[in-house]
């Protein structure tokens, strides 16, 4: 991964922390990211819960590290 790019699509980690903020682009970049990888059951996961507790945890680790959760590293 190049410096100064985040897990959201290669953006700068400004935009990625600002994407996270939203809770629907959150939810949708979550999902999209792991269903690109190639993660499909983590795609799954991140569909299904994105909404509740992971956009929370999510947001915190793009702030702090510029990474998010990776629950299934499958």
């Amino acid at each position: 991964m190049a410096k100064g790019k985040t897990d959201y699509f290669g953006l700068s980690r400004l935009v990625s922390i600002i994407l996270a903020i939203i809770p629907v682009t959150a939810w949708v970049c979550g999902f999209v990211t792991r269903f690109s990888e190639g993660k499909i059951l983590a795609g799954i996961v991140r569909l299904i819960f994105g909404f509740n507790i992971i956009w929370i945890i999510d947001l915190v680790l793009m702030i702090v590290s510029g990474r998010i959760l990776r629950i299934i590293p499958l």
